[in-house]
């Protein structure tokens, strides 16, 4: 029996156990439209634009535990470069994901046929790869070798494009079964054994170590065994933005996230540390700030990687590791225990005695006020009330930093936001993406009154699929994050960041069909958000006005290390301390 190709691109996606298809119509994808219509084998969610439809997706992979892979279905076109924001967030944060795009007839291409645009090109530079499907015959192992390649090794995007013609076509149809032998691509998923007993013998005698982890960590559901290893060893550790939850944020051993909005102690400890153990992170810039800076006193790297390029791309690594996290963290722990290895006791209570020093001075202290909300009293209320237990996504911005300030993980894909890219507009589809994939969790948007507007379209989306997703606007009336750097950096120079001309949120989320609330003072957001998760059919918009000066402490200014932080007012003698120790220093090495 021959099929279309439309037909064959529906079935090897049910092939897939693909459940939700995220997507816009339009000409270049109706043969597969008309498709999804006629064979009913999977779910199709219609977003608003393009690029919530990519996000949506994105979220839906993140939330799965890496068993399901989000797929995105857009036009030729403008759907194809509207998606490309979505496809660059996810891939620069190596999200698994299928993008399928439509694309003119092949022999159009090239001819500036009506809504044509080189897919292929524009996306090479922010996917894991791409496909043009020329031949109806490519097609089923084209989408298999998309959904292997999204999958493993290192994730991220991989993108289809799909000529009309070809959706045309006819074909008898055969999924493969089993994945390809793709002879130019096979990731390594074991780490190298005689580096891995080197990682032992150089951890085992630092004085002062430390396991730094990433989102690395969480992408290869390796929590457990990670959680293993620092309550084994004893080590302190601390995380990246995209690496929490992989360990509990209770734990005493826990000492924050790090880098340009990390915690005092947490960046402390990792800029003095003599041996860093780094598990699925890739020392960006938002996290070690200045390379020299960070490695100036030779401290030695570990470095547990499953991508080789992203190995001492930006520092230089002693020990590097090229592997699965998961299995590479199992056989050192393994290794350790069989060796019985250890650290110096004397060492390791000296530097813990240096971290509770650090941690005692309390940076994420703030003072609280009865006439005006500050933002991270609604983030401390909601962790209260949902037992630190709530799937949160979050937009990019003050609010972003916020919550991971405040907002005490306990588990992995607890967090959901745009790490490596830092897209506005990703929390809404986000927390749509996520609540199709865990109906039974509470699902929290957090955002600002900037970045919801980037996506507010998607409100008419939930109102559709009856999403009740729970949207905590913290609006101070300021792009929150540009005010700040404008404030210490440009001498309050406000350039465009005052937003003078907000919609009333609580009518437009009633204009869409939901449930609006305004929140104005500290009294009222306990019962704000308890009224929201008791509606637990409807989704509930609160806007909570904010503190319109209200800054993110610690923060490491560009160009600076991870030890000069430019640190909140009740710090100000730890501030003035660590100068003067600065300069000392530095005339002492004079």
């Amino acid at each position: 029996m021959q099929l279309s190709g439309a037909q064959i691109l529906v079935q090897s996606l049910k092939a897939e156990n693909v459940e939700y298809v995220f997507g816009y119509p339009g000409g270049a994808v109706l043969e597969i439209y008309d498709a999804i219509f006629q064979l009913k084998k999977f779910r199709h969610i219609l977003v608003r634009h393009e690029q919530a439809a990519v996000h949506a997706a994105d979220a839906y992979s993140r939330a799965s535990n890496g068993e399901k892979i989000g797929v995105a279905l857009v036009t030729s076109g403008p759907g194809a470069t509207n998606a490309i924001t979505g496809i660059a967030t996810a891939n620069s944060d190596s999200v698994p994901l299928v993008v399928i795009s439509g694309q003119v007839g092949t022999p159009a291409i090239g001819s500036d046929a009506f809504q044509e645009v080189d897919t292929i090109g524009i996306s090479r530079p922010c996917v894991k790869h791409n496909f043009l499907v020329t031949h109806i015959g490519e097609l089923a192992e084209t989408i298999k070798k998309a959904f292997q390649i999204a999958r493993t090794g290192r994730p991220g995007v991989v993108v289809i494009d799909v000529p009309k013609d070809v959706t045309q076509a006819m074909a008898k149809f055969s999924y493969p079964q089993e994945d390809i032998n793709i002879r130019s691509y096979q990731p390594v998923t074991h780490g190298h054994t005689g580096q891995i007993k080197k990682a032992a013998q150089v951890l085992a005698a630092a004085k002062r170590p430390i396991v730094l982890f990433g989102g690395g960590v969480v992408l290869g559901n390796a929590s457990n065994v990670l959680t293993d290893f620092i309550q084994s060893t004893g080590t302190p550790c601390v995380a990246t933005l995209m690496g929490l939850g992989a360990f509990p944020s209770t734990n005493r051993q826990f000492l924050g996230m790090v880098g340009m909005h990390g915690s005092y102690e947490g960046n402390l400890a990792l800029q003095n540390a003599d041996v860093v153990l780094a598990v699925g992170a890739r020392f960006d810039d938002r996290v070690i700030s200045v390379p020299d800076k960070f490695t100036d006193d030779g401290k030695k790297i570990i470095h547990i990687d499953i991508d080789p390029s992203s190995i001492a791309k930006r520092v230089k690594v002693d020990v590097p590791i090229v592997g699965d996290v998961k299995n590479v963290l199992a056989d050192l722990l393994a290794l350790w225990q069989k060796q019985n290895l250890a650290f110096s006791n004397n060492a390791l209570e000296k530097w813990w005695k240096s971290i509770e020093n650090w941690r005692s001075h309390n940076s994420l202290w703030f003072e609280s006020a009865d006439e005006y909300i500050k933002p991270q009293q609604v983030i401390q209320t909601l962790a209260k009330i949902t037992g630190n237990n709530a799937l949160i996504t979050s937009d990019v911005g003050q609010h972003q930093m916020f919550t991971a300030q405040y907002y005490p993980f306990q588990r992995p894909r607890q967090w959901l936001n745009s790490g490596g890219l830092g897209t506005m507009g990703v929390g809404l589809p986000y927390a749509m993406g996520a609540k199709l994939a865990r109906p039974e969790e509470d699902v929290f948007c957090i955002t600002g009154e900037g970045s919801i507007q980037m996506n507010i379209q998607e409100l008419s989306t939930c109102y559709q699929y009856r999403l009740p997703i729970k949207v905590i606007n913290l609006n101070n009336g300021f792009l929150g994050m540009v005010r700040q750097w404008q404030e210490l950096y440009y001498e309050n120079r406000y350039s465009e960041t005052y937003m003078d001309s907000l919609p009333d949120f609580v009518k437009l989320a009633e204009a869409y069909g939901h449930v609006g609330i305004r929140v104005e003072k500290p009294a009222d957001i306990e019962g704000a958000l308890k009224e929201a998760i008791a509606l637990k059919d409807r989704l509930v918009f609160m806007d909570f006005i904010t503190d319109r000066t209200q800054n993110v402490y610690p923060m490491v200014g560009n160009g600076k290390g991870l030890d000069e932080m430019v640190l909140p007012p009740h710090m100000d003698k730890i501030k003035a301390t660590a100068a003067n120790e600065r300069e000392q220093n530095s005339r002492s090495a004079s």
